[in-house]
C-alpha cells in the first residue's frame, strides 16, 4: 500500500512538472510526422497480464521501414519518450520502480523460480534498465542483436530484477530513482 501511495504521489508530481514537456513533444511529433504524438503498445505486466503502455512516438514509417525521427532521436536520448508512462503508473498498471515491461514473448514465457518476477508491477525505471540504459547502442554493435538480447541481455535482466525483488525497499527505490534522474549508472552491487 505504501509503494502504491508513493507511486501515485510521484506520478502526479511528475505529470505536473513534465506535463507541458509531454504535450510540447506530442505536438512537435504531430507536426513533423503527421501522426499522433503518442504511441500505445501491448506489454506484459503484473501476473503476466497484458496492458497498454504509452510513450511518445519516436519512429515513423518510411517506405515500409521504421525510422527514428529527428525529434525521436532527441526524446529517446533523454528518455522523454517514456514520460507518458506516468499515466500508466496512475492507472495502476505500472510502478515507478520495477522491471521494465517487455513485449509478449519474454516475461510471460518465464518458467520456474523466474516467474516470481511476474508478482512485481513493471516499472518506469529499475536496476536492469539502469545497467542497460544504452541497450540500443549495445545491440547495434553485435552481429545478431536478437540472439544477443535473448541469450545474454534478457537473462541478465531477469537475474538483476530477481535480486531487486528480494531486496526491494523504499530506500532502494529512492536510490534507483536518484540514479535515473542524474543519469548515472549505480555501483555493481545493484546488479548482483
Amino acid at each position: 500500500m505504501a509503494k502504491r501511495l508513493f507511486d501515485i504521489f510521484l506520478a502526479l508530481a511528475g505529470l505536473l512538472f513534465f506535463g507541458w514537456i509531454i504535450l510540447f513533444f506530442a505536438f512537435v511529433i504531430l507536426i513533423t510526422t503527421g501522426k499522433s504524438g503518442f504511441f500505445a503498445q501491448t506489454r506484459i505486466g503484473q501476473y503476466g497480464r497484458k496492458f497498454t503502455i504509452f510513450k511518445l512516438r519516436s519512429m515513423n514509417d518510411v517506405n515500409g521501414e521504421k525510422v527514428v525521427t529527428k525529434p525521436g532521436r532527441f526524446i529517446r536520448k533523454y528518455k522523454i519518450d517514456e514520460l507518458p508512462q506516468l499515466y500508466n503508473i496512475l492507472n495502476g498498471t505500472m510502478s515507478i520502480v520495477g522491471p521494465r515491461p517487455d513485449l509478449p514473448g519474454y516475461y510471460d514465457l518465464l518458467t520456474g523460480a523466474d516467474r516470481e518476477l511476474l508478482k512485481l508491477k513493471p516499472g518506469l525505471t529499475g536496476p536492469a534498465s539502469l545497467k542497460y540504459a544504452n541497450e540500443e547502442e549495445l545491440l547495434a554493435t553485435v552481429k545478431d542483436p536478437v540472439w544477443y538480447n535473448d541469450n545474454v541481455i534478457f537473462p541478465d535482466k531477469v537475474r538483476i530484477n530477481l535480486n531487486y525483488q528480494q531486496h526491494r525497499s523504499l530506500l532502494l527505490d529512492l536510490k534507483l530513482i536518484m540514479y535515473t534522474i542524474i543519469g548515472k549508472k549505480p555501483n555493481e552491487e545493484y546488479f548482483q
